[in-house]
């Protein structure tokens, strides 16, 4: 057990369905002899997930996340100053915006002193965040100098941008901004063992016939190309996405977030999760929201939250991935 690495759940927002995926994904037997679970989050919001959800696990607050704990019983990292009694399910809240970025601070801390092998975030209220004052964007959480790679089976994409307006996307995609993503992609998959990662950078045009193809990739391509990455580009957007899927490429770096988020979510949703690149640790998110609509029923499905995990402990660990 001591030797498994610490996986983090941060349990997202408490009205949410974020909590309920947490608890379930920590109790699954799946994740024996894969990772040890950790949750980041109020105690009692855990507590009350697990009534919810008729677990018999037990959840205790630890203060060291390597803490050995009895068999069937889940560690939960509390930073404290959360009171579930007054968190409605299903309700958006400066109180529960407040506690999320608490979950979140505590959680990266963790990460960077490698109390956390990885942590893999639960899915976070828009409207609760900004209720805080603290932040206007969900776009905001994301780490300071980190670009977005989701995968779902062998499908990896990583875009230049994320949510802006299509113009300034392409505005945004920079020859050193494309080779920028191409070095961190290549530096991120050797990590995971990618021997010599193999990257298709999309064009940004149809066919990728058009001047700003060859004036704003295909230099970024060759730089990369100089320094001994096996990068290729600017190569057809309508055919790179199904070539990674077959095997082709190990990542496709897009020119903006529909590009390679359509294709995603198209090859398999439920199985799809979000690494931070460019983290000295490993940090995932899951693609779904909080759906406040089903919070509290127990009835949350946690299939994305435990796929997110098992390939966080494959991430931080070195394992092959999961592609089925």
């Amino acid at each position: 057990m001591s030797d498994l690495p610490v996986i983090g759940m941060m349990i997202g927002d408490p009205a949410g369905i974020g909590p309920e995926v947490c608890v379930r994904t920590a109790a699954a037997s799946e994740l024996a002899g894969l990772c040890r679970p950790v949750l980041v989050g109020d105690l009692g919001v855990v507590h009350r997930a697990a009534r919810v959800c008729g677990l018999s696990a037990r959840f205790e607050a630890v203060t060291d996340p390597a803490q050995q704990l009895p068999v069937g019983t889940i560690g939960v990292v509390d930073p404290g100053g959360f009171d579930v009694s007054t968190c409605a399910f299903g309700k958006a809240s400066a109180a529960s915006g407040n506690a999320v970025l608490g979950w979140i601070e505590r959680g990266e801390a963790l990460g960077r002193q490698r109390s956390l092998q990885a942590l893999v975030m639960g899915p976070v209220e828009s409207a609760s965040l900004k209720a805080t004052g603290r932040v206007q964007d969900i776009d905001e959480l994301q780490p300071a100098g980190t670009f977005m790679l989701r995968m779902s089976g062998k499908l990896r994409v990583v875009p230049l941008t994320e949510h802006v307006p299509l113009t300034e996307a392409v505005a945004a995609a920079t020859p050193e901004r494309v080779f920028q993503v191409i070095e961190m992609a290549n530096a991120s998959l050797r990590k995971w063992g990618f021997e010599r990662p193999r990257i298709a950078v999309a064009g940004i045009n149809p066919h990728a016939m058009f001047p700003q193809d060859q004036e704003r990739i295909a230099p970024a391509v060759a730089r990369a190309q100089a320094q001994g990455i096996a990068a290729q580009g600017p190569l057809v957007p309508d055919a790179v996405f199904r070539q990674c899927v077959q095997g082709q490429w190990d990542v496709v770096v897009t020119m903006y977030h529909d590009q390679g988020q359509i294709p995603i979510k198209t090859v398999g949703f439920e199985g799809a999760c979000t690494v931070y690149i460019g983290l000295p640790f490993v940090m995932l998110n899951v693609p779904h929201g909080t759906a406040y609509d089903i919070a509290g029923r127990g009835v949350a499905q946690h299939q994305s939250m435990l796929s997110a995990v098992k390939t966080a402990a494959a991430l931080a660990t070195g394992r092959p991935l999961a592609t089925d």
